[in-house]
Parts: C-alpha cells; structure tokens; sequence
C-alpha cells in the first residue's frame, strides 16, 4: 500500500516522501496515528507541490546567505575594550560583541551563534573570524580590537 509520511517514522522515511508500506501497518499504525495519508492522486499533487515550495524556499536561503558573506567582504569591525599590563584585554572579545558590533556599524544582523571563534580573544590585534551561515556557505569578518579610551 503507497502511503504519503506526514512525520519522519524511523525505519520507513522522513516526512513528504512516499512509501510502500504493508497494508496491516499502514492500516492500523500509520494512518490512524496521523505518521502517513493514503497516497491519492490529491495527495501526491501537494506533496509534489510542498517540495516544490521546500526546494524554492531553501534555494531563496541559500541565495541570502551567500548575499550576507559577500556584504562581510567589505565590513571590517572595530571593538574596543578594556586592557591592563602588557596590552592583556580584561576578559575575552564574545561573538555576541562581535555580532552587536556588526549591527551597530554596519547594519548588518548576523546572529551570534553563527559567528564561529576557535580561541577566545584576548589580546589587541587584528582576526579573522569565521561565519557559518549554513547551507555550505561561510563567511570572514574582520575584527580589530583597539584599546578603549
């Protein structure tokens, strides 16, 4: 029996993709437990019209996010911290600073989380960071720490 999955089942598929199933399964776990539809001519038109939508929708990410990781090409941030002997900052540069540094100077949103630092920032200097937008795409910013005056 062909069967539409509504939710990923383990063992069986994820969820938009269509299956062969035992009709005693379907019948009497899948179907009454919402996991799938019979797979009708209606159901197969909007499953292929939900993928059709997924693959727009991810394309148009994918797009934005490659948009964003050209923008950071040319948008240097400068952060200014705190120092005490030896030019030693007073704690660590986050990439939550990083992240509101960027929004602040040009006007730019990339969340922290994405914003990857391999050791914590401790000292004056120029870095480079790396960004993960996702979708096999990255990005560098480039971070200046200077001494606040």
């Amino acid at each position: 029996m062909k069967v539409i999955l509504q939710q990923d089942v383990r063992g069986q598929g994820k969820k938009g993709q269509m299956i062969d199933a035992a009709e005693g399964y379907a019948r009497n776990f899948l179907i009454p437990r919402k996991l799938a539809v019979l797979a009708t001519p209606d159901a197969v038109n909007t499953m292929k019209r939900q993928e059709k939508a997924r693959l727009a929708e991810e394309a148009a990410n994918k797009a934005a996010a490659q948009e964003a990781a050209e923008k950071l090409k040319n948008c240097p941030v400068r952060v200014s911290a705190k120092a005490g002997a030896g030019g030693k900052l007073f704690g660590a540069i986050t990439s939550k600073e990083v992240s509101e540094e960027l929004m602040r100077q040009h006007n730019l949103d990339i969340p922290k989380q994405k914003i990857v630092i391999d050791e914590p920032i401790k000292s004056f200097g120029n870095y480079e960071l790396k960004v993960k937008f996702g979708y096999e795409v990255t990005g560098t910013v480039y971070l200046m720490v200077t001494e606040e005056k």
